[in-house]
C-alpha cells in the first residue's frame, strides 16, 4: 500500500509552475499584469529567442517595498487580497500570489525593485527557486525583472515548446491585447533587439487599434456604446471589408481583463452576420465593465475564463449593442445630405399651356413596316445532316434523327452556302479538335496554360472517353457512353485539374508566375507578421513574390500566373488564416496543399457557360489526372447513372 507524502516546496511550486507558467507567453503576461497592478505608465519588454532565453520586463511603477521582495517569491503572497471575503470583489488583474513563485522555480531570476522613498533599490537573484543573493542596487522607482533559460530544469516541459518565431508571435499576440485593454500605459515591445511595437500611452483607444492592425483596419471600423447601472461595455466592430477567416482578430475585456468566451463570440458574429454576405470572422475588440462581485475569475489557472452571474442578459446587451452600431452606419451611408434636399417654391414653377390644332388630327400617318419576318420558317443544312449522321450513325442518337426528319417534315435544302459552311465549323468532329488541341483564347473560361497538354498515349485514363451531350444549368457537364450517363460538376473538376498542376509545379519548382502592374501593400497584425517570417519560404515556393514594406507591411509583387485576374491581397490573407488555423509541427507539403486548395478557387465557376469545346477538353484533361473524382475539398466531381437507373426512375422496368 502507497503512503501519503507530503511535498517539499521546490516540488510543489514546480507542479504549481505547470499550470501557471505554460510558455513564455504566459510568463510576459503574468509578469506585464503585475506592472499594470502597480500602477505603471511605461512599460518596456524585452526578448530573445522567443523568451526562452530571455525574457526582461521594465516598469515605472510604484515598486516593491524592501521588506516584501523576498516575500514575494513566497507560495501564495500577494499584495491584491487579505482574505476570502476579497476573492468576489477583485479589482486588480493578480490575485493570487503564484506567479512569481512558480516562474522562479524553472528558472533563473533577477528582480530589481526601488520605491520612492527608498535611495537605494534592491536586487535578488533566484535560481531553480533558490535564493543566491539579496543585496542593495541602483535603479530608478519601479521594477526590472528578468527570467533567464525558463525550463532549464525541467526538459520535459521544453520539448513541448514550439519554434522560437511562434514563441515570439504568441508573446506578441498577449502583449497587443495588454496593450488595448491599456491604452493609457505605453508599451515597448523588442525581439531579439528589433523594435516590434511601441504605443504612446495617450488614452485614445483607436490610435492604439491603429498602431497593433494597421491603417486599413483602423479606417474600416465602427464603434459602439452602451451604458447602464449595473454593465457599461464599448469597443469597436469591423466592416466585412475586412472580415477574415479566423478568429485571431476578435478580443474581449472584462473589467480590463483579457478573457476568452464563447458566448460573448457568438453575440457579436450574430449581430454581424445580420449585416454582412461574407462567411468570414468579423474583426472586433470588446470591453465590458461590471461590477466585481456579478463575475467569478478564479475558475481558470490562467485566468482566461470567467463567469458572469448572468451570461443571458449580456448576450443581449452584446447583440443589441453591435447590431443597433452596424445599423446606424448602413443607414448614415445612405443618409441624404441637407444641401441636396432642395425646397422648391411654388413661384418657381409657371404653368405652360400649348395650342393643338384640330388639323393634327386630319393629317395622314405614315404606316411603320418593321424589317422582321414573323413568319420566319426554321431550315437546316444538308450538309449539317450529313456531319450528324457520319458521327453518331452507329449511335442511338441515329433513330432520333430519322423519327426527327419524318415527324416534322423540316425542309433541308433552303439555306445558303455561308450557313453550311458555319454549321460545318461548329460542329466539327472530336478527333480533329483532338489533334489541333486549340480553345478560343479570347472567350475560353479556363486557361489553356493550365489544362493539362500531355499527350494522351501518355496518360492513363480514370474513366472511358465520353461523348458530350451538353451543360445543364451552365453548371454540369452531360456525357454518355455504353448506356451510362455521367454528370460532371464543371467547377470542382477544373479546381481538381488546377489543384494536381498546381501542387505538382510547387513541387518541381516550375511554377509561372505574374507580376501585378500595382503592386498589393498589405498591412499586417504583428501576429500576422511572425506567421509570415516563418512561411515565407512556404510562400516564395507557391508562387508568391513580396517584400517587407517598413514596419509590419508587405508589398505583395507577383502571383502564380494561372489565377488570372484576382483579389490577390484577400487571397494571401485568406491563405494566411488556413495556414495559422493548421497549427506548427505542420510539414510544408501540408502547407502547399492547403495553399493549392484555396488557389484553386481561380477554376470556372458554376454558372459559367462554356462551349462544347470547352466542355470536351476539361472532361478529357479529367480523365487522365490521379485521382478525377473528388475536389481538393474532398467533394464529388463526377456522377454516373446506368441505364437501368434511368429505366427505373421512369417505372420502364419493377
Amino acid at each position: 500500500m502507497k503512503r501519503i507524502n507530503l511535498l517539499d516546496e521546490n516540488t510543489s511550486n514546480k507542479i504549481a509552475a505547470g499550470e501557471v507558467v505554460e510558455r513564455p507567453s504566459s510568463v510576459v503576461k503574468e509578469l506585464i499584469e503585475n506592472s499594470i497592478d502597480a500602477n505603471a505608465r511605461n512599460i518596456t519588454i524585452e526578448i530573445e529567442e522567443g523568451g526562452e532565453k530571455l525574457i526582461k520586463i521594465i516598469d515605472d511603477g510604484d515598486g516593491i517595498h524592501p521588506e516584501d521582495i523576498k516575500k514575494a517569491f513566497l507560495p501564495h503572497a500577494t499584495s491584491k487580497i487579505k482574505n476570502s471575503s476579497d476573492i468576489f470583489s477583485i479589482n486588480t488583474l493578480g490575485f493570487r500570489g503564484e506567479a512569481l513563485p512558480s516562474i522562479a522555480a524553472v528558472s533563473k531570476v533577477s528582480l530589481k525593485s526601488k520605491i520612492q522613498e527608498e535611495d537605494f533599490g534592491r536586487e535578488i537573484i533566484i535560481e531553480g527557486g533558490e535564493i543566491l543573493s539579496f543585496n542593495e542596487c541602483g535603479i530608478n522607482k519601479g521594477t526590472s525583472i528578468e527570467v533567464k533559460d525558463l525550463f532549464f530544469n525541467v526538459p520535459a516541459r521544453k520539448k513541448f515548446l514550439k519554434t522560437s518565431s511562434r514563441e515570439a508571435s504568441l508573446i506578441s499576440d498577449i502583449v497587443s491585447r495588454i496593450a488595448l485593454a491599456n491604452p493609457s500605459i505605453s508599451f515597448k515591445l523588442f525581439n531579439n533587439g528589433k523594435k516590434i511595437l511601441n504605443t504612446y500611452g495617450n488614452s485614445n483607444l483607436l490610435d492604439v487599434t491603429r498602431t497593433i492592425y494597421g491603417k486599413n483596419i483602423g479606417e474600416n471600423i465602427i464603434y459602439f456604446e452602451h451604458s447602464e447601472d449595473t454593465l457599461t461595455l464599448y469597443g469597436y466592430i469591423g466592416k466585412e471589408v475586412i472580415a477574415r477567416g479566423s478568429r485571431n482578430n476578435q478580443s474581449i475585456f472584462v473589467n480590463g481583463r483579457y478573457i476568452k468566451n464563447r458566448t460573448l463570440v457568438v453575440a457579436v458574429e450574430n449581430a454581424f452576420k445580420s449585416f454582412s454576405t461574407v462567411n468570414k470572422f468579423p474583426f472586433f475588440i470588446l470591453f465590458i465593465e461590471v461590477y466585481p462581485e456579478n463575475i467569478d475569475v478564479n475558475i481558470h489557472p490562467s485566468k482566461a475564463e470567467i463567469k458572469f452571474k448572468d451570461e443571458r442578459l449580456i448576450f443581449k446587451k452584446v447583440f443589441d449593442t453591435v447590431h443597433e452600431a452596424l445599423r446606424n452606419e448602413i443607414f448614415k451611408e445612405f443618409e441624404v445630405k441637407k444641401d441636396e434636399n432642395t425646397n422648391f417654391k411654388k413661384d418657381e414653377f409657371k404653368e405652360i399651356s400649348f395650342d393643338i390644332k384640330d388639323d393634327y388630327e386630319k393629317k395622314e400617318r405614315t404606316k411603320v413596316t418593321l424589317p422582321v419576318d414573323l413568319n420566319y420558317e426554321r431550315t437546316y443544312s444538308k450538309d449539317y445532316e450529313n456531319i450528324y449522321e457520319k458521327e453518331y450513325s452507329n449511335s442511338s442518337s441515329s433513330k432520333y434523327l430519322e423519327e426527327t426528319k419524318t415527324n416534322n417534315n423540316v425542309n433541308y435544302n433552303n439555306i445558303d452556302s455561308k450557313e453550311s459552311n458555319t454549321l460545318n465549323e461548329n460542329f466539327t468532329l472530336r478527333e480533329n479538335f483532338y489533334k489541333d488541341n486549340v480553345l478560343d483564347e479570347k472567350t475560353s473560361k479556363i486557361p489553356k496554360e493550365y489544362l493539362s497538354n500531355t499527350k494522351d498515349n501518355e496518360r492513363i485514363p480514370k474513366f472511358p472517353p465520353l461523348r458530350i451531350i451538353g451543360q445543364f444549368n451552365k453548371t454540369y457537364i452531360l456525357g454518355e457512353y455504353d448506356e451510362v450517363l455521367y454528370i460532371i460538376d464543371q467547377h470542382a473538376a477544373h479546381e481538381k485539374i488546377l489543384f494536381e498542376k498546381y501542387f505538382k509545379n510547387i513541387e518541381e519548382g516550375s511554377i509561372i508566375i505574374q507580376p501585378l502592374l500595382v503592386p498589393e501593400i498589405i498591412d499586417l497584425t504583428l501576429d500576422d507578421f511572425s506567421y509570415y517570417e516563418e512561411n515565407k519560404e512556404i510562400f516564395k515556393n507557391a508562387g508568391f513574390t513580396l517584400e517587407e514594406f517598413g514596419g509590419n507591411s508587405l508589398a505583395l509583387k507577383e502571383v502564380p500566373y494561372f489565377l488570372g485576374k484576382l483579389d490577390a491581397k484577400g487571397l494571401f490573407l485568406s491563405i494566411l488564416d488556413n495556414i495559422k488555423e493548421l497549427g506548427s509541427g505542420k510539414t510544408p507539403e501540408v502547407k502547399y496543399n492547403k495553399i493549392a486548395t484555396m488557389a484553386c478557387k481561380a477554376a470556372v465557376k458554376g454558372h459559367d457557360l462554356l462551349s462544347e469545346q470547352e466542355m470536351i477538353k476539361l472532361v478529357e484533361d479529367l480523365r487522365y489526372i490521379n485521382d478525377p473524382f473528388h475536389c481538393p475539398h474532398g467533394r464529388p466531381t463526377i456522377i454516373k447513372f446506368t441505364n437501368y437507373d434511368l429505366e427505373k426512375k421512369f417505372r420502364r422496368i419493377v
